[in-house]
């Protein structure tokens, strides 16, 4: 059987140095393709857990390190109690089912955000699964759930603030680095790539301080048509470009001296 364009994709991929470590997807659009197609928006959610499905096997056979998938925000919390339901109950109906295939492929769960504001059953399942992988070595599946950037800076900055009163930490001591490991994401290199579906420029209130210096990919599909053929083609035009993180390279690609 002659490969397919996206398996040849994938070999130049390999082929290559510059792969991202850790790609990050804002995944949008669900409801938007299930309106064009006449149907109730939870229909979309279905699908756009097929598509979850169809990147984290991509992302693996990719040799992506972390994949961060925003997979219910904070802000999500206003649509119709009918969709949250739904989505909801996705997730968790996913999680338990694919808990013993994450384990077989030796993919390792967690979870940025604040998971306490999940119901208690809900909850369970998703920290169940997080202890059952803990020591698997392949990708890092990484769901931000219940989640908020700017929470989430809130939230490291009154950590450090305690430490500081309590004398465990002096002022001096904090830089990046050490701002860094109180994330949610702590443990995990900054997003190489985060991609957008669906058409939409913004950041949605998402990993506001890890993507700094990400590089952005935005495509018009929605989520549900998402496939391995988009993915690749996103880590393609990701080792297309010259990541200069403020600097000035010289013809070889380094950083040029002053």
């Amino acid at each position: 059987m002659p490969a397919s364009a996206a398996d040849r994709a994938l070999k130049r991929i390999l082929s290559r140095d510059n792969q991202a470590r850790h790609v990050a997807i804002i995944m949008d659009g669900n409801g938007r393709w299930a309106k064009k197609r006449g149907l109730p928006r939870t229909a979309g959610h279905k699908e756009g857990v097929k598509a979850v499905k169809r990147i984290v096997e991509a992302a693996v056979e990719a040799h992506v390190e972390a994949l961060t998938l925003y997979a219910f925000s904070v802000e999500n919390w206003r649509r119709p109690r009918i969709e949250v339901a739904a989505i909801m109950h996705l997730l968790y109906e996913t999680t338990k089912r694919e808990m013993r295939e994450m384990v077989e492929k030796n993919i390792r769960l967690t979870a940025a955000g604040d998971l306490d504001g999940l119901s208690p059953r809900r909850r369970q399942i998703l920290l169940k699964a997080i202890e059952k992988t803990k020591n698997n070595t392949g990708l890092t599946l990484n769901l931000a759930l219940n989640y908020s950037g700017r929470a989430e800076i809130l939230e490291a900055v009154r950590k450090i603030a305690a430490e500081v009163s309590r004398r465990k930490l002096a002022l001096e001591d904090i830089d990046e680095t050490m701002f860094a490991g109180y994330l949610q994401t702590d443990g995990l290199p900054d997003p190489d790539l985060l991609i957008r579906t669906s058409g939409e420029y913004r950041l949605s209130n998402f990993l506001l301080w890890q993507t700094s210096y990400t590089e952005l990919y935005i495509t018009d599909t929605f989520w549900p048509d998402f496939d391995r053929a988009h993915f690749f083609a996103a880590l393609e035009d990701y080792q297309k470009r010259e990541r200069r993180f403020g600097r000035v390279l010289d013809r070889e690609g380094r950083p040029r001296k002053s």
